[in-house]
């Protein structure tokens, strides 16, 4: 049986759609595009979406600089069309597929999660994309397969920020099997109906709203599936920092700074710091996944 995710809100607590749609200025082609799932275990004053601005002003996307206003500075250059992503490894059909293949494939849905950051601060996201298990089973999933490694584009000349050894280029992240096929583990191809902007990962990012964001890997090329687990960027560069799961975790803080709290942003949206939940919120979805695992080691 497929797992599916729970959704705890009643049709009362979605805003009123007209409201919704005048507060956002949403594009008119976001018409179509249906509002699903809204995370688990929070009422819909809690999960207020922060705005479009917020959202494509303030994110991390180092190929582009390690500021936080390189991206939305320099990502306009970055060419996303025409746009593939190449599975391989152990699938079924190994090859390059073309965006536009892909979503022609797909059902795309809004979901509003939460995002954290491994930096202590957070936001609220209206993510339009659909889920990665979707994609996998497009691609034929084999059974000796355990992990999914997903891989960033690199293109100095529309990049700059990849001139610079912050990090071992290409920017590489993966998965265990089961987070990768879970139903809250999303593809994403845009924010409030419109496209994603370049800096938060276009045309094609992972979502995974239990884990920092990092783990969300932005602008995928190229995804595999492998029995071993993968050598993914931060671990690589500090492992006693960024550990491969990387779940939401209160009570593991980082070496330099405590992740009990976060700073929730939002211009006027919320104030000051809140308690961090474990598993960001979805713990009753996931936390699952982890049974008998001791996430301070594994963390």
């Amino acid at each position: 049986m497929a797992m599916r995710w729970t959704n705890t809100l009643k049709d009362r607590e979605v805003t009123d759609e007209a409201t919704f749609l005048n507060r956002r200025q949403l594009m008119a082609g976001a018409a179509g595009l249906g509002l699903v799932g809204v995370a688990t275990g929070a009422s819909a004053e809690e999960l207020k979406p922060n705005s479009f601005e917020d959202i494509s002003n303030y994110c991390n996307f180092y190929e582009f600089g390690t500021a936080k206003e390189d991206p939305p500075k320099y990502a306009g250059a970055l060419t996303t069309s025409p746009w593939s992503v190449k599975i391989d490894g152990m699938v079924d059909s190994p090859g390059d597929y073309a965006l536009e293949d892909i979503l022609s494939k797909m059902t795309i849905e809004e979901r509003i999660y939460r995002f954290r950051c491994v930096e202590a601060w957070s936001m609220v996201v209206p993510w339009n994309g659909f889920e990665l298990a979707d994609l996998l089973a497009l691609a034929g999933v084999q059974s000796s397969a355990k992990y999914v490694v997903f891989e960033t584009l690199v293109r100095p000349e529309e990049m700059p920020g990849v001139k610079y050894p912050v990090l071992d280029w290409p920017y590489v992240e993966g998965l265990r099997l089961d987070e990768a096929m879970h139903p809250l583990t999303m593809m994403a191809t845009g924010i409030y109906g419109k496209d994603l902007p370049n800096q938060n990962g276009a045309p094609l990012r992972l979502v995974v709203p239990w884990k920092y964001g990092f783990k969300s890997i932005k602008s995928i090329v190229r995804i595999t599936l492998t029995d071993k687990e993968p050598a993914t960027s931060w671990n690589k560069a500090n492992a006693s920092e960024y550990g491969f799961y990387s779940n939401v975790n209160p009570e593991v803080n980082h070496p330099r700074w405590s992740q009990a709290t976060e700073r929730q942003l939002g211009g006027g949206l919320f104030a000051g710091r809140v308690p961090t939940l474990k598993f960001n919120g979805y713990e009753e979805d996931v936390a699952s996944l982890y049974t008998g695992m001791d996430l301070k080691t594994h963390f």
